[in-house]
């Protein structure tokens, strides 16, 4: 029989539980899915703990994105069996098997492999949906990319650098430092060893970064507000470091904006954005431009040390479950 991962009582990773389930019958229109690999993002944690935005009924499945393989259709179009996709999900990836609806697959990149695929759209598309889209980030600009080791921050590194942007990469190791120049950042900063406002500055000439792509929040995006260019865009991504609070009078006198970046609601508001989207991701993923840095793989019966792997930072880019 398939299994889940499944969450009957909020708490931390620990208290999910590894169940059997009976395959589903189809439904006209839909489709299942054999999959091979799921990404585990902070989405998924904090919806397991009952702290983010979108709160399933219990008992869910956590897990937004997926890949694997179509193994039955019921009447559903523009799919087949046989073929080799990315998922996307609201919940319930952690699992041998899902049913779903051709909207949520798209053609898994030739150039990738399951993990990778399962750990693309997220973090990638985030990325994109903050710098394009939000950011509207320009050649030549200074892009500040803070916790640049994760996944979203790494993506953000290799996007800003593809875009034309002056990367400066912040993280809090040398080890994830390394992979983000490998990804194309221009300038590093390591927490530890200075402040980064003063190290921005310093880089700039005293100018200031003019896009701002921040994951952490907390102290980071307050002291962000102190090293930003004028007409600066800061990007609220999320706020693993806490809720963080803006001086307005930082704000107003560089002529800046924050602005809150929320990629998957901007799609479901706005459908054409997402085709948008997806269509400029697959071909940087076709031409090799854009890639999951995916630095865990671990079976499905190892998922709580799996989350455990982004709640502690010990992830460089992403991690994916491996299921079969």
């Amino acid at each position: 029989m398939p299994k889940a991962v499944v969450c009957r009582e909020l708490g931390p990773p620990e208290s999910l539980r590894l169940e059997n389930f009976a395959s589903a019958p189809l439904a006209p229109g839909q489709v299942r899915v054999a999959i091979r690999a799921a990404g585990i993002n902070f989405p998924d944690i904090l919806m397991a703990a009952g702290e983010y935005q979108l709160k399933p009924e219990l008992p869910f499945t956590p897990g937004v994105e997926a890949a694997g393989d179509v193994i039955e259709i019921d009447g559903a179009s523009g799919v087949a069996v046989g073929d080799r996709v990315i998922v996307k999900m609201r919940h319930g990836s952690y699992a041998d098997e899902v049913v779903v609806t051709p909207p949520q697959l798209i053609p898994l990149p030739s150039t990738f492999d399951y993990a990778e695929g399962a750990t693309f759209l997220a973090a990638h598309g985030t990325a994109y949906h903050a710098l394009i889209d939000r950011g509207k980030i320009q050649p030549r600009e200074v892009l500040l990319v803070h916790g640049a080791g994760g996944g979203v921050g790494l993506a953000a590194v290799e996007m800003g650098k593809m875009l034309g942007a002056i990367v400066i990469a912040a993280a809090s190791s040398e080890d994830k430092l390394a992979v983000a120049r490998a990804r194309g950042a221009d300038h590093l900063l390591l927490y530890q060893r200075e402040p980064f406002r003063d190290a921005v500055k310093r880089i700039t000439d005293g100018r200031g970064a003019d896009v701002v792509f921040d994951p952490v929040g907390g102290a980071v995006f307050e002291n962000s507000l102190r090293c930003i260019a004028w007409g600066a865009r800061v990007l609220v991504i999320g706020f693993t470091g806490g809720i963080g609070l803006a001086r307005t009078n930082l704000l107003l006198i560089k002529g800046a904006s924050v602005l809150g970046v929320r990629a998957g609601e901007a799609v479901r508001r706005n459908p054409e954005l997402a085709a948008l989207r997806i269509k400029a991701l697959l071909e940087w993923a076709e031409q090799g431009k854009v890639r999951p840095n995916v630095s865990h793989r671990l079976p499905l019966e190892d998922y709580a040390r799996a989350m455990r792997l982004l709640i502690d930072r010990k992830a460089i880019g992403r991690v994916a479950l491996m299921m079969g």
